[in-house]
């Protein structure tokens, strides 16, 4: 979506840092490209059964280990027990460079072996919650695609406020990591109609790549 004023890069809170339009247009279509093919298998994209028996309304694929509620697996327990997709060194590369620019220092040593891969359609959204299943307290990666979210970056320690509500378009990057490491997030909702034509994307891709520190 076109903005007539420049977003600048901002630290929401330490160690919270969004940059806007980081990925280039044709980087997003190769994204995009490439997610399509993830949730095409081996394991498929599908919505997530909670251990309540409720049904995330955002539809989602992994890379390298798979997520269930609460924990990470080599297989997809809970879609068929089919073997998860490798990560591919190039997204490592990626995760690398956005740390490195979201935080101005060298990341050399960001190893991310998980991704989520999430599907938002108009109707989809994340509750407030906690990325805390991984056993390393690395930096997530956010990057995201197609239409315009409303994001809300919360404090670590509730799902109350203090927290900070932002759009984020097709093309930003939103790192967390340090004392903003465990913080509360979700997603209220998607803006329809906001993706870039070009991207051929109707809804919102979000992936987020973390360190799960898992052997």
């Amino acid at each position: 979506m076109a903005t007539l004023l420049p977003r600048p890069r901002t630290e929401i809170v330490p160690g919270a840092v969004h940059v806007p339009d980081w990925l280039t247009v044709d980087r997003q279509r190769e994204l995009v490209s490439a997610c399509r093919s993830w949730a095409a298998g081996p394991v498929s994209m599908r919505a997530t059964r909670m251990p309540n028996g409720g049904q995330m309304s955002v539809q989602t694929v992994c890379l390298g280990w798979h997520w269930l509620p609460y924990r990470y697996s080599k297989t997809a327990d809970d879609a068929g027990g089919g073997q998860v997709a490798d990560f591919p060194s190039w997204l490592v590369t990626l995760g690398r460079s956005a740390v490195a620019d979201a935080y101005g220092n060298p990341a050399d040593d960001y190893s991310p072996d998980a991704a989520l891969i999430n599907f938002y359609d108009s109707a989809a959204k994340m509750g407030m919650h906690q990325d805390k299943d991984e056993k390393s307290p690395a930096p997530v990666v956010s990057l995201s695609l197609g239409d315009t979210c409303v994001f809300r970056f919360g404090n670590t320690e509730n799902r109350n406020r203090p927290w900070t509500d932002m759009e984020l378009e097709s093309g930003d990057l939103f790192v967390f990591g340090g004392p903003s490491r465990f913080a509360y997030h979700g997603v209220l909702k998607t803006i329809p109609g906001t993706a870039d034509p070009a991207l051929g994307l109707t809804g919102r891709l979000n992936i987020t790549m973390r360190v799960t520190g898992l052997e």
